[in-house]
């Protein structure tokens, strides 16, 4: 980073905060009039009912439609550091996101992987990670809730859960449309439309979006341009209410991926000479492109462009195909609410990856893979908003099917020295030359009973307890190969339950109207299972056990300056036990894929938020959060990673946003937004090692509109990257072969869009 960008950043994060803080600190302020600008008044449906942020004793981050528009989200990807201590990155291009809140999370790619982060789509829980890239469209906010949600969410949200809701049908006529173009023919187009098909009684939405862009990595070798992308999707919204008490919201959605598999960066690791040798044995830092190193067939990239490489014919695409339905019954029974969500999803994956990402075949992975599954919830809830006891009792049950059939052609360019006649296809297992595969099925079938109650004992203090009982039953049936069933390494089939009780205790007690502190314990689960990548021994297969979170928390939420200012406040101790963790890693000479509990860690940390009006017009906001995320005791492969890093898991990350609108006499009105996130260093695997981190970056984007009061049109210019920063995202190391896979961010995209809303 440049001088000039550093000092750009700094003025820039300096200004936010010190407006923030100059008038969240001032003592005199004036009197206010009582149609005076205040924050909005935000509610969100954490615990499964419509409450205000601020009423609400769990840290939550909340993005609306304007912010997540002039901040380019349009999957959930663009989510990362928009809210503290959220970290979202892929090393695909359109599945198996990694999600971490407060450094928990799961850095495993396979299909049958699960997050410690949860997704859900207007209450429905998306488990696969073949369908968590989906679904970002029309949208009215996200929450971000930090911290287990092991009663109310379950299994799964050890680190949090992030909460989608989407624009529900409405009986007046209502249409929003946004046009996109940005750089590298970026594309964006993104609207819904709907209104009453039976005044009163029935309603519909039709949603959908396109998005394509041209790819940024050139391939010498073709002349192509790399990393396109082009997915869209649909969604149909029907709201049947035959009367005051009863709702029934029916959703179907569509969504397919054609562009780019993702095409990294090779950066080689085999030394040809001593000085080039670092203390590891591998390629020294700084040397990687000076030609000195070399992969396992004596391949390295050396021109030091990280938008271009020496691909080959073979580019492949990231095929996803999905589809769901889902309906949502609310029902009204006197003092109580009966709440039914029925879902079913299918999710399908062909994706072909030129994993060494060189002109020669060392590794090409083709990843083939189905999820099914149909989920059932049922809840009975109080209604109330005034009693001082509010409660919810509830079920959910869920049946997956998960299928995958993925190989991996390895070394193929090394088959002429093994080809004879009895041996024609020059196939070597013993040198791991062959196409290997690992078709599996995984079927699991899961159960939970919960319920939460939140009694007022005084006019201040309210209880929470809340206690969920949770189990999965898997059937694991798994076999390695060799071209395509021409022999087998092993088989695998075992069944196992994994069950456990997660709750949550809590004490809210109100300083004022506006004001309020609490304390909470959770108790997070998240679900054991078998590992489904390539496994060339049982000891991979077997099963990993539950890991468990126990989590402390303290927090404050206040309003202040006749609510022209927000503050929320929380600390947090976390005691992480038999966390489930991912490597690639090094035995007997081979890179092999492994998942495996470490013995514990402990998390603990801060976070602020807080959002300002200083003076009419102007809308500010910023978030940091501070993080200490370290393993206690992890041994694996025989290396012991006690008192390493956890991985992508920042010390510290910042978030800060300002809006300033003109009004103009005709009525309308110009927009001004600035926004910029940091994250410092994180590290991408367990062992902390220096070239497989990233220091810290600053990504800062503006948008610049003009909005019509009487037509609701809206135009504007955008940048988002706006300093053309590079920073790494992902990093695979794959030792044996001599390469890492590097994967960088977007470049600086500049466009113009058209809005409209009725």
């Amino acid at each position: 980073m440049g001088i000039l960008a550093v000092k750009t950043h700094f003025l820039t994060t300096v200004s936010i905060v010190s407006m923030i803080a100059g008038g969240a600190l001032a003592q005199t302020e004036p009197p206010l009039k009582d149609d005076a600008p205040r924050v909005d008044d935000i509610v969100v449906t954490a615990q499964k009912r419509s409450e205000r942020l601020q009423d609400v004793p769990v840290s939550i981050s909340v993005l609306n439609t304007e912010a997540l528009e002039a901040q380019g989200v349009n999957n959930v990807l663009a989510l990362n550091n928009l809210a503290p201590g959220l970290r979202v990155s892929s090393g695909d291009a359109a599945a198996s996101p990694k999600i971490y809140i407060r450094g928990v999370g799961l850095s495993d790619f396979n299909p049958n992987a699960s997050s410690g982060v949860g997704i859900y789509v207007d209450g429905v829980y998306i488990g696969s990670p073949l369908a968590q890239m989906s679904g970002f469209y029309d949208l009215a906010q996200v929450e971000v809730l930090r911290g287990p949600q092991g009663t109310l969410y379950g299994r799964n949200t050890n680190g949090g859960a992030i909460n989608i809701t989407t624009n529900r049908p409405t009986f007046d006529w209502a249409a929003d449309v946004r046009t996109e173009y940005a750089s590298d023919n970026g594309v964006n187009l993104e609207g819904g439309f709907g209104g009453p098909l039976v005044d009163d009684v029935l309603a519909f939405r039709l949603a959908g979006q396109y998005v394509s862009r041209d790819g940024d990595t050139h391939d010498r070798v073709t002349g192509e341009d790399l990393n396109a992308v082009e997915y869209y999707g649909g969604r149909l919204s029907l709201l049947y209410t035959p009367n005051s008490d009863i709702s029934v919201l029916t959703q179907i959605n569509h969504f397919e991926n054609h562009g780019d598999a993702t095409t990294p960066q090779h950066r080689a690791l085999f030394p040809a000479t001593a000085e080039a040798t670092g203390a590891d044995g591998l390629c020294a830092a700084g040397v990687y492109s000076s030609g000195m190193c070399t992969d396992l067939l004596g391949y390295a990239d050396t021109d030091n462009d990280i938008r271009a490489g020496d691909y080959g014919p073979e580019a492949g695409k990231d095929k996803v195909r999905l589809n769901g339905a889902s309906i949502q019954l609310d029902w009204t029974l006197g003092a109580v609410d009966l709440v039914a969500i029925s879902a079913y999803q299918n999710a399908k994956r062909n994706a072909f990856e030129n994993t060494d990402v060189s002109p020669l075949r060392m590794i090409e992975i083709n990843y083939r893979s189905e999820s099914e599954a149909f989920s059932q919830e049922l809840r009975v809830q109080s209604n109330d908003p005034a009693a001082d006891l509010k409660w919810v009792l509830g079920v959910y049950f869920m049946d997956e099917t998960i299928k995958d059939n993925s190989t991996q052609d390895v070394l193929r360019d090394l088959r002429p020295l093994f080809i004879t006649p009895d041996n024609p296809l020059g196939l070597s297992p013993e040198n791991s030359v062959g196409v290997f595969g690992y078709p599996y099925t995984q079927k699991t079938k899961s159960y939970a009973l919960f319920g939460q109650a939140d009694y007022k004992f005084s006019d201040k203090l309210t209880g929470t307890a809340g206690v969920r009982w949770s189990s999965d039953d898997r059937d694991f049936d798994y076999r390695s190969e060799i071209e395509y069933g021409l022999a087998t390494i092993l088989t695998y089939q075992a069944s196992k339950s994994f069950s456990a009780w997660s709750g949550r205790l809590g004490l809210r007690y109100e300083l004022s109207d506006e004001a309020n502190l609490y304390a909470t314990y959770n108790r997070g689960f998240k679900s054991g299972g078998f590992f489904g990548g390539l496994a060339t021994t049982v000891e991979q297969l077997e099963p990993y056990d539950n890991e468990q979170l126990d989590a402390y928390e303290v927090g404050f939420k206040g309003q202040f300056w006749n609510r022209r200012a927000r503050l929320n406040t929380s600390a947090f101790f976390y005691d992480y036990k038999d966390q489930q963790v991912f490597a690639q890693v090094l035995r007997n000479g081979l890179t092999v894929q492994v998942l495996d509990n470490a013995g514990n860690s402990t998390i603990y940390g801060a976070e602020i938020e807080a959002s300002l009006i200083p003076i009419d017009n102007l809308d500010l906001s910023a978030g940091v959060s501070l993080l200490h995320a370290k393993y206690d005791e992890f041994v694996s492969e025989g290396e012991d990673y006690g008192g390493n890093w956890l991985p992508q898991s920042p010390k510290v990350t910042f978030n800060a946003s300002a809006t300033y609108t003109w009004p103009l006499a005709s009525g309308d009105e110009v927009m001004v937004n600035l926004n910029t996130t940091y994250s410092s260093k994180v590290y991408f695997d367990n062992s902390n090692r220096e070239r497989l981190s990233q220091d810290g970056v600053w990504n800062t984007g503006g948008q610049i509109s003009w909005r019509a009061d009487a037509t609701g049109l809206e135009a504007g210019v955008f940048a988002r990257n706006v300093f053309d920063e590079d920073w790494v995202v992902s990093m695979s190391p794959i030792d044996s072969l001599g390469f890492d896979q590097v994967i960088y961010n977007q470049p600086r995209s500049l466009g113009v869009f058209l809005k409209y809303k009725y």
